[in-house]
């Protein structure tokens, strides 16, 4: 593996004078394994690495990118960047990140074990997988896919006001993707389960999880409309929870594109709900040393027994806004440049668990499926739409199966609207981790 710090330190040593550099290096190893029908459908193995400079000059910022390490493509990224910065409109906030003070974690988010495993136990682990689930529910008649994947990757942000940061890690994850048949009805559900290590990976996990969502779903019928309580399991709320935290982003609050602008300090949660972005907690998939622009992860609380306390800055929408950066800075690839947003964002688990939560509950209904959240949901005004499928909950028991339905309501009423917060935190390799939330008033559209 290459000295991700030495090839960086090297580009931010040829700054000149009233030039700032940054290099973002990074160093990639995936594995990809697809299983059917007890045959390798597909297997992949790949390794790569490139790097992205930024430079600023007169307020002016040039970017450039390169697909490997070697020294020419460095250089001649190095020398584009210069040429664009010369070509790039004058920025008052432009600039690049400097120390701010903060320790980084000293996170261990690396596995041998990961780099170790030989490819064909990994081939292994997919055959067991689809074995064990098919074996799960006679209904279950086929696997669409079952799936084996790791990545282990190393970066490092390098620049010329100081800055040297290096994060790595590894994961891997096990995943089925079942079919269910009853009479002529068919349905799917998948089973997930990661780990930063091989051995950690639960196989029963995930194949019981793919049969029973392929099959709690068979038999369901259009309900009627109506207004009730609505239970989201945690793989629901969590798409909820990245939307809700997506619009913390300062940037998004200083264009005018989140429904929290200008309202720090307002009770705009229930007062039982505190919402949390922490990429230094290892439980996290998304959790690192450093942000992608090399500042320290931290524990940001965005959100503190309802009431709103801040925003998720880089050093671009600090500076613009006179306050310091939260290290939240996200970068798309060694192309992209940074932006700030959650890393790491989760609601902080209650004390009760799914099945207290709905005993409680007279009419309502189970969420185990959106359809269209990202395109449904209006981060701006908060209103949104989605297609749904569920369980009717009647009189604290689940009943029947539910399907061709929406549900509609707005982000901000749900998060005054909780009922119950679940205990379950569940994290997954990406996004936001979830938990079980019961919202009320949430209007449900069927026959």
């Amino acid at each position: 593996m290459p000295d991700l710090i030495k090839i960086g330190q090297r580009i931010a040593d040829m700054a000149s004078g009233g030039e700032e550099i940054e290099a973002y290096a990074i160093w990639e190893r995936e594995t990809s394994i697809r299983v059917y029908n007890s045959e390798i459908e597909s297997l992949t193995t790949s390794e790569s690495s490139g790097i992205g400079i930024r430079v600023i000059r007169d307020k002016r910022v040039g970017i450039s990118y390169a697909g490997t390490l070697e020294d020419d493509d460095l250089k001649r990224a190095l020398e584009e960047a210069r040429d664009n910065s010369r070509f790039a409109s004058q920025d008052p906030f432009a600039g690049i990140a400097e120390p701010d003070g903060v320790d980084g974690p000293k996170l261990n988010l690396w596995s041998v074990d990961i780099t170790n495993t030989p490819t064909e136990n990994k081939i292994s682990l997919a055959l067991e997988l689809e074995k064990v689930t098919l074996s799960k529910d006679r209904r279950i008649k086929s696997l669409n896919s079952s799936n084996y994947g790791d990545v282990s990757v190393e970066s490092a942000i390098v620049n010329s006001k100081g800055i040297a940061s290096y994060t790595q890690q590894t994961y891997c994850w096990l995943w089925a993707y079942a079919l269910a048949m009853q009479d002529d009805e068919t349905q799917t559900g998948f089973g997930l389960h990661a780990s930063r290590d091989f051995a950690g990976i639960d196989l029963e996990y995930a194949a019981q999880e793919a049969a029973y969502k392929s099959t709690r779903m068979l038999g369901a019928k259009k309900p009627k409309s109506s207004n009730l309580i609505a239970v989201f399991e945690p793989d629901i709320s969590s798409s909820f929870i990245g939307i809700i935290s997506s619009t913390l982003s300062a940037e998004a609050v200083q264009k005018g594109r989140s429904i929290f602008s200008g309202r720090v300090g307002e009770n705009v949660a229930n007062s039982r709900l505190n919402l949390i972005d922490d990429p230094s907690d290892p439980r996290f998939f998304s959790s690192a040393n450093y942000d992608d622009e090399g500042l320290a992860s931290r524990q940001n609380l965005l959100i503190k027994n309802g009431s709103l306390k801040g925003y998720l800055y880089d050093s671009y929408t600090a500076r613009k806004e006179g306050v310091a950066p939260t290290g939240s800075a996200i970068r798309g690839g060694i192309a992209g440049s940074c932006s700030p947003g959650p890393r790491a964002p989760y609601i902080e688990p209650g004390e009760r668990s799914k099945e207290e939560i709905v005993s409680e509950i007279t009419d309502g209904v189970l969420i185990q499926s959106v359809s269209g959240i990202h395109s449904g949901v209006n981060p701006v005004s908060g209103d949104f739409s989605v297609g749904a499928e569920g369980i009717r909950i009647h009189d604290g028991e689940l009943k029947e199966p539910i399907k061709e339905f929406t549900i509609a309501s707005n982000l901000q009423k749900m998060l005054l609207d909780i009922r119950s917060i679940g205990s379950d935190l569940t994290i997954r390799p990406s996004g936001a981790a979830g938990v079980t939330l019961a919202i009320g008033n949430i209007n449900l559209s069927g026959s």
